[in-house]
């Protein structure tokens, strides 16, 4: 009895979803450690900080959820509080509330199983582009067994409170009390909204740490509040003239001049002194190809012959890093050679039109751009951001029917889409056009299906297989090229968008970034590996080196072949990094930096190098002052 005296008033219903929200709360961290125990450095202070940490981001992510309903219970007479038709009412959103925790909960499940991390970015992108998630888990996932299992459990949880519940229903309570208590109880958000972001609270030594320390829920609240982040306000900076300054230093070249002495222009010449090479260019970014499926760096599985293969016969870049997590981060970089500034990639964000990019350097000088894709080129703004930069748009909805073998959530077979582009060759050969295709896979993606009978892994049994089929694919593509007249005069291009996981125990994994980059033309280019540093920002430059052309760039990246970058640049939407010399420098918002030396990938904690600080800082603020100021457009 005395437990039901707690719960005997208007705010009752409210102590009971907390307490099962704490509770749902703390066996989803447990659940998620036990899955990654090995990866977590266990001591008694670690857990006892995951757990005292976790429940603080759970407090203020319930603060969140429960906060429309307070203002409710706050306003609401007691006669219709009190009333039968509000009771059964009340029971449905209950009902509804529980599921939506359950299914939250589930959905944290197969979230960290896919990207190691609690809810962030990615999670809010599968909220905007429903018709490709949905169909996307329906494909991986038995969704009906698991919706009719999350609909019994939350209504046995129900069932067992309802007692409880009940006797919330039936109080009456005055309003100054209810005023009294929905104020004291909203504050918690609205501090939180002001003062409370991911790294408040950190758990420094292991990235695994801090992502269980957090609360999914609170993930999805805080990255919708940080799509973009100002630079200047969140990071650390110095007087732009002096960002700039050193800028122009660190991407000058000894085959470029900068055309005016104007310290925020950074414009200049790059010149090759030789005959131009208008060769086609076939570029096939693949979904999520890390470097570690390549049996050239030491995997054991053999599920890239057709890769292996091509690395012997091409100029092949073998220390070369991705500049993000997401597909979007990799074209930015790989068309606009600019570093990942903070929050969403470039691609996605307004005011991203006639940018200084590949696409445009090479429309100027003649060649038909087109951006191919398997899927709907909506989906990330991709459309949008390639028919204003340059390119023409091949996607999904240009394929006829009987151009279609094999479809999933994500879009035709990478066969079908290499048939495409084949096509639209064909068509820029008969028309006399030099062309650059920028093809963008995606049987590399959960839930890996692809067409039966083509490699010796069944389909829908996991990214081995997505990733064989996709070399499969790729080998067919080369095969049937070569039979092209347009073949011996095309350079093909084989690059990933990015790695397949992200996660680590550190809070950039510099290995989670390693991915491969082959330039195959065996008329054109000698065979040769090249292992400087390098990374995506550097393919455009490279590219337009190996086509000896002249041009007036503003591009962040270099010549590979001219001269060596020895640096990388990478991040995630709030964490921004500069890689060289074995040295990591890590920006966090709030002003914050970290410096690590890293040796055969792991990661120790040094003193900060501010030369080094202050190169990175003028690599980020200046671009993010280009973009924001309207000043790294193609005019």
């Amino acid at each position: 009895m005395e437990s039901k005296k707690i719960f005997n008033n208007r705010f009752g219903a409210v102590i009971l979803f907390s307490l099962l929200f704490i509770v749902i709360s703390f066996l989803v961290r447990s659940l998620l450690l036990i899955l990654e125990f090995s990866e977590i450095d266990f001591s008694l202070i670690l857990i006892l900080k995951l757990y005292t940490y976790g429940i603080f981001y759970d407090i203020i992510a319930l603060s969140y959820f429960i906060s429309p309903f307070l203002i409710y219970l706050l306003i609401i007479p007691n006669r219709i509080f009190n009333s039968k038709i509000h009771q059964y009412i009340s029971y449905l959103f209950f009902i509804l509330c529980i599921g939506i925790l359950i299914f939250s909960s589930i959905g944290e499940y197969f979230f960290w199983e896919e990207f190691g991390v609690r809810y962030n970015f990615i999670a809010v992108d599968y909220l905007v582009y429903t018709h490709e998630v949905i169909a996307n888990i329906r494909e991986s996932y038995p969704m009906p067994i698991i919706i009719i299992g999350m609909l019994i459990v939350s209504m046995l949880i129900f069932l067992c409170l309802k007692k409880y519940f009940d006797a919330s229903m039936v109080s009456k309570t005055q309003f100054i009390f209810r005023l009294e208590i929905s104020l004291l109880l909203l504050t918690i958000p609205v501090l939180s909204f002001f003062y409370v972001d991911k790294d408040t609270l950190n758990i420094e030594r292991n990235n695994y740490s801090n992502e269980l320390a957090h609360n999914g829920i609170y993930q999805i609240f805080a990255a919708f509040r940080n799509n973009e982040l100002d630079y200047k306000k969140f990071y650390m900076s110095i007087s732009d003239k002096k960002a700039f300054s050193n800028l122009r230093k660190l991407i000058k070249t000894k085959n470029s001049n900068y055309l005016i002495d104007t310290v925020f222009d950074i414009r200049r010449k790059i010149s090759y002194n030789e005959p131009e090479k208008h060769y086609n260019i076939m570029m096939i970014t693949v979904e999520s190809l890390s470097a570690s499926f390549l049996s050239r760096f030491g995997s054991k599985y053999s599920i890239t012959p057709n890769l292996d293969s091509l690395i012997k016969q091409s100029l092949f870049f073998n220390n070369f890093y991705a500049t993000g997590t997401r597909t979007v981060r990799g074209m930015e970089a790989l068309s606009l050679s600019l570093p990942p500034t903070p929050g969403y990639s470039i691609v996605k964000r307004p005011k991203n039109e006639n940018m200084f990019s590949l696409g445009n350097v090479l429309k100027s000088k003649g060649y038909e751009n087109n951006f191919i894709y398997a899927g709907n080129g909506y989906f990330d703004n991709m459309n949008y951001f390639f028919s204003n930069n340059g390119y023409s748009i091949i996607d999904k909805s240009d394929f006829e029917e009987d151009e279609i073998s094999f479809e999933n959530a994500w879009g035709v077979c990478d066969e079908d889409l290499f048939s495409k582009a084949i096509k639209a060759a064909d068509e820029s050969f008969a028309n006399g056009n030099s062309f650059h295709n920028f093809i963008m896979t995606t049987s590399n993606h959960r839930p890996y299906t692809y067409p039966d009978g083509k490699i010796d892994i069944p389909s829908h049994t996991g990214r081995k297989g997505a990733v064989k089929y996709t070399d499969y694919a790729i080998g067919q593509f080369i095969k049937k090229a070569k039979a092209k007249e347009w073949f011996k005069n095309t350079i093909f291009v084989i690059v990933a968008d990015h790695c397949a996981s992200s996660a680590g125990k550190t809070d950039l994994p510099v290995e989670k970034y390693h991915i491969p980059l082959i330039v195959y033309a065996p008329s054109i280019i000698q065979a040769k590996e090249i292992n400087y540093l390098s990374c995506q920002i550097d393919f455009a430059p490279t590219i337009l080196g190996i086509l000896k052309m002249d041009y007036v760039s503003k591009f962040f990246g270099k010549d590979i072949l001219v001269e060596n970058p020895n640096r990388a640049l990478f991040g995630t939407y709030q964490k921004i990094a500069l890689y060289e010399n074995n040295m990591l420098t890590i920006q966090m918002p709030v002003a914050k930096c970290k410096n690590y030396k890293v040796i055969n990938y792991n990661q120790q904690l040094t003193k900060i190098n501010n030369h080094v600080l202050v190169d990175a800082i003028s690599y980020y603020q200046s671009a993010s002052y280009l973009f924001r100021n309207k000043r790294y457009n193609f005019n």
